[in-house]
């Protein structure tokens, strides 16, 4: 039997000290979780340099 790869990957990310005050500071405004935040910068990014098709629904 083969196992599925995972649908999330976890990775350790080093930023620096002010950049991590921002995104903790804008995801408190949005209501999300910080890693939730830096997941919705990523997917915004990727969306709209057109490397990733739109979300699912």
């Amino acid at each position: 039997m083969q196992e599925k790869e995972p649908k999330n990957k976890s990775f350790v990310l080093r930023l620096d000290a002010d950049m991590m005050n921002a995104i903790e500071a804008w995801a408190a405004d949005e209501f999300r979780s910080t890693n939730g935040q830096i997941q919705w910068i990523l997917a915004e990014a990727l969306r709209k340099s057109g490397r990733m098709g739109k979300r699912k629904s």
